[in-house]
């Protein structure tokens, strides 16, 4: 993840779900809801695609 791009917040996995918040709120607002909305998505598609297989 680009933690300079505010439209790369897709984190991998729980643990980096903070970090990518924080580089989110650092951002202009406009910058923010474009991030957020990626994020959003995100975590819609993760949650869809079920648990990961261990």
């Amino acid at each position: 993840m680009d933690r300079d791009d505010p439209d790369a917040a897709e984190p991998t996995g729980a643990d980096d779900l903070l970090p990518t918040l924080e580089v989110i709120e650092q951002q202009p607002l406009a910058a923010r809801a474009s991030a957020y909305a990626a994020l959003l998505d995100d975590l819609a598609r993760q949650l869809e695609s079920g648990p990961p297989s261990a």
